[in-house]
């Protein structure tokens, strides 16, 4: 039966009325050409601490970012109350084109991705050499990780008095990554903290390690108190006294000569989203030898042109070693 005849008019269609009485929703979105950018300093249930000019702001994320998400150390564009006083909120209404992405998984069987942080050109791993043992298989998923993020990896070995670094050199030596060794009497007095912080002048670097390896000490060592203003606040708007390590915080190096971004510890690290050839990148020596190789080559298969590419000298063999058993740590547990 129909409800209207053959010439109907739109005056003749009954619309329904919008029972919550706001807008009616468009695909045309605002441009904010009046926002302000900003860094996001931590991420807490929703709200998103970041820093505009020398103020700390609240921010949440607009609904028409969809499902996308920021993430510590994500440049944003901000727009509304932007004062940072008590009780204020503000809005995130666009996300900036990242300059690196470091990602990690639960687990190698797990596809989904998690961000640990954007726009950090560094990442430092740090590992104890005792009180807890090294783990060389987190070691190396966190270098794969960054090779394949296009991060230059940094090897921070704390509590240097419990035990000796040899034996972990001898095991990465032949990577070329810079590496400092650090004590707990280093760290108090001072000492330490010169060394680690050469490497860190105007870089953002990223520091990840498991529970117990002293990472968020040498983060605190590493930031004057007086710049830790940040971390008071921070805490207070968005953790009710949350310590550091429950969420990644992004904190300022004294003199603005770069940022350290304190991650929390982590007891593994997934590779499921990595592309192995792209780790070959980070062996700047060993990839013109690649140009031989079979399609999809491993780089770990009889047929593979590394192995000529390194007996005619033209690299370490202990070079090739070192890249076949970081592509081959998907295939085993942290634990081996």
């Amino acid at each position: 039966m129909r409800r209207y005849g053959k010439h109907t008019d739109e005056d003749d269609i009954r619309s329904r009325p919008n029972r919550k009485g706001n807008r009616p929703r468009t695909h045309i979105r605002p441009k904010h050409e009046d926002a302000v950018e900003g860094m996001v300093l931590t991420v807490d249930r929703g709200r998103l601490t970041c820093l505009v000019d020398d103020r700390i702001v609240l921010a949440m994320k607009a609904r028409e970012l969809g499902r996308k998400a920021a993430v510590v150390g994500d440049r944003v564009a901000i727009v509304g109350d932007l004062t940072g006083k008590k009780d204020t909120l503000a809005r995130i209404v666009r996300i900036e084109e990242r300059t690196s992405v470091l990602r990690r998984t639960a687990d190698d069987d797990d596809p989904y991705e998690r961000v640990v942080v954007a726009n950090a050109d560094q990442l430092a791993i740090v590992t104890a050499l005792a009180d807890p043992e090294p783990r060389p298989r987190l070691i190396d998923r966190c270098l794969v990780a960054a090779f394949d993020a296009g991060l230059e990896p940094l090897l921070v070995m704390t509590k240097s008095d419990l035990a000796s670094p040899d034996k972990l050199l001898e095991l990465y030596g032949h990577l070329d990554i810079p590496y400092v060794v650090t004590s707990r009497e280093e760290l108090e007095n001072g000492v330490a903290v010169g060394r680690v912080r050469e490497q860190l002048d105007g870089r953002i670097t990223a520091f990840v390690g498991h529970s117990g390896v002293g990472k968020t000490t040498l983060v605190n060592a590493l930031v004057p108190q007086d710049r830790r203003r940040l971390t008071g606040h921070v805490n207070a708007v968005t953790g009710r006294g949350r310590h550091t390590t429950t969420s990644a915080l992004a904190l300022p190096l004294d003199g603005d000569e770069g940022w350290v971004i304190d991650t929390p510890g982590v007891r593994s690290f997934g590779l499921h989203h990595v592309d192995p050839s792209r780790v070959i990148h980070a062996f700047p020596d060993l990839e013109p030898g690649t140009e031989g190789c079979p399609r999809a080559c491993s780089h770990d298969e009889p047929d593979c042109a590394l192995d000529q590419w390194v007996a005619d000298g033209h690299a370490d063999p202990a070079r090739l070693y070192s890249l076949r058993r970081l592509l081959s740590t998907r295939e085993r547990t942290e634990g081996d």
